[in-house]
């Protein structure tokens, strides 16, 4: 016998990435002016790389979207995975941002080209950082919170944003400082690169969502906690498999009882044990399958690669 439980709906994110969307094109605008004020190729760079992010929320934005949607006959477990998808096009972003970013700082780093009102552009690239700043962590805790891989990925990315800013700031300060051009064009290579880094983590993450990676350790340890609730000498547990599709949890598990119970106990007891899963890992769809305990096949149909926990 097989059973479906799920518990709690997924939580509408899509406010985050409006407002991650809106931070996009302010931070755009104010970093394209300080580039015009100064002549800076760093804060060119770095306005640059404000499209990425507001076509990065664009994605993020219709990614969320889908993933809220419910099952149907042709999506029967929904389609939490989409929120994976977009974290792959986050990762791609912020690699296209570096390399956007490392072109033009070779390029002025053969040709530099003197800075102009440097404190103005400063003062406008500092605000934009800072407004970053706030959003990003907004979007972090959002998405951690929520169990979000798409909102974490915005996250991260706006976060690169950030170090790529102070990165640029700290080298036009350096060109007022030492009067040497090039300074200018080497901060923002080594921003690049390191912002490659960050690209190349989140695409690893995103790949791994989309390969159904079983849930976390806390997430595991959870589950079994609940079952050693119920574990007598007559009720056993085994096969235990967990994947996650953006917000949404997947567990299944077979439950050994002895083979006189009828229908009616064995699922009763399915039923109280999917509750009190879903009470310790919300928004979870479970799946239970009772089997006669004295039955030497029912030990034997462990499927691979399922948690040996018992």
């Amino acid at each position: 016998m097989s059973v479906n439980h799920t518990s709690n709906k997924g939580v509408d994110l899509t406010k985050f990435a409006w407002l991650s969307i809106a931070t996009g094109f302010a931070v755009f605008g104010m970093k394209l002016g300080a580039y015009f004020f100064t002549g800076s190729v760093g804060l060119l760079s770095d306005a640059l790389e404000s499209i990425v992010n507001i076509v990065a929320a664009i994605v993020a934005l219709v990614a969320l979207r889908a993933s809220m949607k419910p099952a149907d006959e042709r999506h029967h477990f929904g389609r939490g995975k989409a929120e994976y998808f977009s974290a792959q096009v986050e990762g791609f972003m912020i690699l296209l941002a570096a390399v956007i970013i490392i072109g033009t700082a070779i390029e002025r780093l053969m040709n530099p080209q003197p800075l102009e009102q440097l404190g103005w552009g400063l003062a406008i690239s500092t605000i934009a950082s800072l407004l970053n700043g706030v959003v990003a962590m907004t979007l972090l805790r959002a998405g951690r919170a929520n169990r979000s891989p798409v909102l974490v990925a915005d996250g991260k990315h706006l976060m690169t944003d950030v170090w790529t800013s102070v990165g640029v700031v700290i080298g036009v300060a350096a060109v007022q400082l030492t009067g040497w051009l090039r300074l200018d064009a080497l901060v923002a290579l080594a921003v690049g690169l390191n912002i490659i880094v960050t690209g190349v983590n989140l695409l690893r993450e995103s790949t791994s969502g989309l390969m159904d990676k079983a849930l976390s350790d806390e997430d595991h340890l959870a589950i079994v906690g609940v079952l050693q609730k119920f574990e007598t000498e007559t009720i056993k547990f085994h096969a235990l498999q967990t994947r996650e599709a953006g917000q949404h949890r997947f567990v299944s598990m077979h439950i050994l009882v002895p083979g006189a119970w009828d229908i009616q106990r064995g699922h009763d007891l399915s039923e109280d044990i999917e509750k009190a899963i879903g009470a310790v890992l919300p928004n979870s769809t479970i799946n239970t399958h009772v089997e006669p305990i004295e039955d030497e096949r029912s030990w034997a149909d462990q499927p691979e690669g399922s948690h040996r926990w018992i």
